[in-house]
């Protein structure tokens, strides 16, 4: 069985995906923004321990909790090296929340498009798709037909480019090219608010029109 749990960590709620296999109780954490001890309690639960920790981007609402976790569990770190500047302007980050900053960590593996995190049976594939910000990637499950999206694409919206790194251009690009050519039935986990599904969004998203 593929276990995938969704926790909205945060004070942004950001969409923190816990996958497991049943079979050899491995597990990969996408966005593990915050609450660390609310997804240490479900990987417990599903007696889960932990191969990696993937970053979408580098906001601190995905990126916030990833040092507590690597420290809890030892798994490495994943995340595009083209965040590096973002992930290093984390403590100005928090400044805007009006938060503390959060400890930060280094970055195991520079993750990029074409590699590919096997789990159990399932591969989650990674795939560049920038805009939101510099280095932001999705991850394209075929085995469950599942996309994370990260900040990228929304439910009847896309990620903002209006904060450092953000470019309106690359994100279309990057739906366009990467995101809607993947069947319009696949689930789409975006990276705060409801699921989706490809077909809803090409049918639908005000933002994707005429593109």
């Amino acid at each position: 069985m593929f276990i995938h749990e969704i926790l909205p960590v945060g004070m942004l709620q950001c969409n923190c995906s816990i996958f497991g296999d049943d079979q050899t109780r491995e597990a990969i954490v996408v966005d593990p923004g915050d609450n660390i001890a609310n997804i240490l309690a479900v990987l417990q639960r599903h007696q889960l321990r932990v191969k990696a920790i993937v970053i979408t981007h580098a906001h601190i609402d995905h990126i916030g909790g990833a040092e507590k976790l690597k420290t809890a569990t030892g798994a490495p770190v994943y995340m595009n090296a083209n965040d590096q500047p973002l992930y290093d302007s984390i403590d100005e980050q928090a400044q805007w929340l009006g938060i503390e900053p959060p400890a930060r960590t280094k970055i195991d593996v520079d993750v990029r498009e074409g590699e590919t995190l096997q789990l159990g049976e399932n591969a989650l594939h990674v795939l560049d798709t920038p805009g939101h910000t510099q280095g932001s990637i999705s991850i394209w499950i075929p085995e469950q037909n599942k996309l994370i999206a990260g900040d990228t694409l929304f439910r009847d919206s896309i990620g903002r480019t209006d904060l450092p790194g953000g470019d309106g251009r690359k994100i279309l690009r990057s739906i366009h090219s990467k995101l809607l050519t993947l069947p319009e039935t696949a689930v789409v986990v975006p990276g705060h608010g409801a699921n989706t599904t490809i077909g809803r969004e090409k049918e639908r998203n005000p933002f994707l029109k005429g593109g």
